[in-house]
């Protein structure tokens, strides 16, 4: 697949690169502040990162400001996780930017479902169309309690 890019007039760059993405910055902001991946493994993230399609979001200087990763079939369904912009870069919309690229992505056109959960970031998510499951009582899941061996909050 084609490296995809878009551009804010401020500098800002959003790149589908692998060569780009920073695994250790990523990885420090998924293990020690994420309420939901706390602990996580550096090779889960380098696992993670290699079997989905992801987002870097950058500054101007090329430093890491965000990150987005999509599951995904290119078929018929993505997940949608891991999603963060770091503190020093929130308040400029780029949360919201960041959404409008990965959504307008070609290879993420036509699926029939898009997920996600989030604790705290539903003001965002509905802006793009995301609502509560229409039918929770047909979706199950397996969840392995404290997999990294800390209390998360998901």
């Amino acid at each position: 697949m084609t490296p995809h890019q878009a551009q804010l007039p401020s500098g800002f760059t959003i790149s589908t690169a692998a060569s780009q993405l920073d695994v250790k910055a990523i990885h420090r902001y998924l293990s020690e502040d994420s309420y939901w991946a706390k602990g996580i493994p550096y090779a889960t993230v380098e696992r993670a990162i290699a079997n989905s399609l992801n987002f870097g979001l950058y500054a101007s200087d090329g430093r890491l400001a965000g990150f987005a990763r999509i599951i995904t079939d290119y078929a018929t369904f993505a997940w949608l996780c891991d999603v963060f912009v770091l503190p020093e870069f929130r308040e400029q919309g780029l949360s919201k930017w960041l959404m409008e690229v990965v959504w307008a992505h070609p290879e993420l056109q036509g699926l029939r479902r898009r997920i996600l959960a989030t604790l705290d970031a539903h003001g965002l998510y509905t802006q793009f169309g995301f609502a509560p499951l229409a039918a929770p009582d047909r979706f199950l899941e397996i969840r392995q309690h404290n997999p990294y061996g800390v209390e998360t909050a998901n």
